[in-house]
């Protein structure tokens, strides 16, 4: 089969921490040299496409800032299209503050004055921040979520609490679900990359190291998918879940070997 685009993962396919990942390179070479358009997507929202450029660039990686998305991006176009004039209040890093700024979105700090809260990874998450999610809720503000990852990698192999964990805090003292989660799997996310590749899912796919975000997103909307060992899925994690990748590599580095 013909492919005319990809859907790349970052942390945990390209790169692992502070580290390139051994082949990531030689994939990327290899997937550009096969005519197929690429764009690289993180479910982190705490960078920005420039950002993302730049470290990538530092490893000696030349990808300009339109082949890069993350959950932020599809949060910023979620509240463009369905809250452009409400007042925002963000739980979240001030990365993902920047972006929304950015947007033309307008913020607020006062929880009762709040239309549309929005719940993401945040490293100075408390108890005030948590209250103040609880008023901004009680106060009827819809309730939005960057992206589901509830545990991520760092670069020693651990992992530590992400945007997933502080959604679900706040779902917990509210007694309610987020009215949505973006980032990858979500459809907004999928339909995001398939908008910017400028292909169908059937011509496109998805690589990632992770079954719930990539793998999900890539088999809702029918991409191929293609699983990456050198993330954070064991083989065990892959013969007892309910998604099936397509195809499993060991890296990037041997993506050639589905074509």
């Amino acid at each position: 089969m013909t492919y005319r685009g990809a859907v790349v993962d970052l942390d945990g396919t390209v790169y692992r921490g502070e580290s390139l990942i051994p082949g990531a390179n030689a994939g990327i070479d290899f997937l550009r040299s096969s005519g197929l358009d690429l764009l690289f997507f993180s479910n982190n929202p705490t960078k920005s496409p420039a950002a993302y450029s730049e470290r990538l660039a530092s490893h000696g990686l030349d990808v300009p800032i339109e082949e890069i998305a993350s959950s932020a991006t599809v949060t910023a176009a979620y509240l463009q299209d369905h809250h452009a004039d409400d007042n925002v209040f963000v739980i979240g890093d001030p990365g993902l503050v920047e972006q929304l700024e950015a947007a033309d979105l307008t913020l607020t700090d006062e929880p009762t004055a709040t239309d549309v809260l929005v719940g993401s990874w945040d490293r100075e998450f408390s108890y005030r921040k948590l209250t103040s999610a609880l008023w901004a809720i009680q106060a009827g503000a819809a309730f939005i979520g960057t992206d589901p990852d509830r545990r991520v990698p760092i670069g020693d192999g651990r992992l530590i609490p992400g945007s997933g964990a502080i959604i679900h805090a706040i779902e917990g003292v509210a007694d309610r679900p987020a009215d949505h989660v973006l980032g990858k799997p979500s459809e907004e996310a999928a339909e995001l990359a398939l908008s910017r590749l400028g292909v169908s899912a059937d011509d496109c796919l998805v690589i990632g190291d992770s079954l719930q975000t990539d793998i999900s997103m890539g088999e809702r909307v029918g991409m191929t998918t293609v699983l990456v060992r050198s993330g954070i899925t064991t083989p065990e994690n892959i013969d007892a879940g309910r998604v099936r990748p397509d195809y499993v590599v060991d890296s990037l580095g041997e993506i050639g070997e589905i074509f």
